[in-house]
């Protein structure tokens, strides 16, 4: 019995003890850079089995790109949309023309001017089998070798590779002219698509706004290049004496699009000429002339400003040279620091987690506004 002047005491009701919070799984950051390698391999493996297709159409977009300045212009002096259009279009063909134009103008002269230094040749050979000779192989096993290599059936198989890697290059054009055809035309309404894109993704917008910018500069900047190592290889050239100088140094501009290397299918030509002509004093001095002034431009300095018009290191320029020529063949080689800049730009700038990335591939060039960011105008870019 409790008297009504003895309170009741309260017994404290337990409060339930907070379970801690639960951590989330979490794979080891080992594992992760691993298992991104390995996914970064894969893709790379995947993309050179379909590179037959992805080249032609990457190639296309950065041409087109690339005379798109061209293009914003007629529509500011007021041309028509379609006018406008056409004339990058025909700029485009006209430039890949004379790109190809040139290549055969330089194989048709080497063909043309050999017959006339047979006799040099056939006293090369004697001097080649008389050298043979002196390591003790004797003619007949020379002349064995050279009929097994020119045997009926290693030609057949030479004209079979050559005649497949020929209608892969036909195919590999049609598909790049159609492609640029398609991209040029459908430029006509890019800004109206573009204000849309970054009326609710300008994050979007900024980043082809700065890839495209960096494909015009990758471009200005190999063209130029291109100039200077031709006038150089022209006048190296002529002093020399070697025959056909300007053709060589034309040559020598096309081959200059392929970084780092492209030198090396370069000076073939002319120091064959040089040894026909002159003898092999003046095809060595040739050779080594030629390799010194388009490595020390195309492998040396060119790579340093291209890369800084991009706005990645030296490093990783070269490093995207052996990346995308595994991945995209030979080609790969050409569009190797636009492919660099379309992952940067399009998959690293927009991940926050990926930023150390980006500063470390990166040098302090600050990203420019490219022709995108005009046409739409700074209210929506700075979204």
């Amino acid at each position: 019995m409790r008297w009504p002047w003895q309170r009741r005491r309260e017994v404290p009701a337990v409060q339930p003890v907070p379970e801690p919070a639960q951590q989330r799984w979490m794979l080891p950051r080992t594992l992760v850079v691993l298992l991104s390698i390995i996914a970064a391999i894969g893709v790379l493996i995947l993309l050179s089995q379909v590179a037959s297709f992805v080249t032609p159409v990457f190639l296309g977009i950065n041409l087109v790109i690339a005379v798109m300045p061209l293009q914003q212009w007629l529509l500011r002096i007021g041309m028509p949309r379609a006018v406008a259009a056409l004339a990058s279009v025909l700029t485009v063909y006209a430039f890949l023309i004379a790109l190809f134009w040139s290549i055969y103008w330089s194989v048709q002269s080497l063909v043309a001017e050999l017959p006339g230094y047979s006799a040099e040749f056939n006293a090369m050979y004697r001097d080649v089998l008389g050298w043979l000779e002196g390591l003790g192989i004797s003619q007949d096993e020379a002349l064995q070798q050279l009929q097994s290599a020119f045997s009926p059936s290693a030609i057949a198989s030479a004209v079979g590779s050559l005649a497949s890697n020929a209608g892969s290059a036909l195919g590999f054009l049609a598909t790049l002219f159609v492609v640029i055809f398609f991209l040029a035309w459908d430029s006509m309404g890019l800004p109206e698509r573009v204000k849309r894109i970054a009326a609710t993704n300008p994050g979007i917008v900024r980043g082809v706004d700065h890839f495209a910018a960096g494909v015009q500069r990758y471009w200005v900047v190999a063209t130029v290049f291109g100039l200077i190592v031709s006038a150089l290889d022209l006048v190296a050239l002529s002093a020399l004496g070697v025959p056909l100088a300007l053709v060589w140094a034309l040559f020598a501009f096309v081959t200059n699009y392929i970084p780092n290397v492209g030198f090396v299918l370069g000076v073939i030509p002319p120091t064959l000429m040089a040894l026909l002509a002159n003898g092999p004093i003046n095809a060595l001095l040739t050779a080594i002339l030629f390799s010194v002034i388009n490595f020390v431009m195309q492998s040396l300095i060119q790579p340093k400003v291209a890369g800084d018009a991009v706005g990645v290191t030296p490093a990783t320029s070269f490093l995207s040279l052996l990346v995308w020529a595994f991945a995209l063949g030979p080609i790969g080689a050409l569009l190797a620091l636009p492919a660099t800049l379309a992952v940067k730009t399009l998959l690293i700038d927009p991940d926050p987690k990926l930023a150390w990335v980006g500063k470390l591939i990166t040098n302090k060039l600050e990203p420019r506004e490219g022709r995108l960011g005009k046409a739409i105008g700074p209210g929506v870019q700075g979204r």
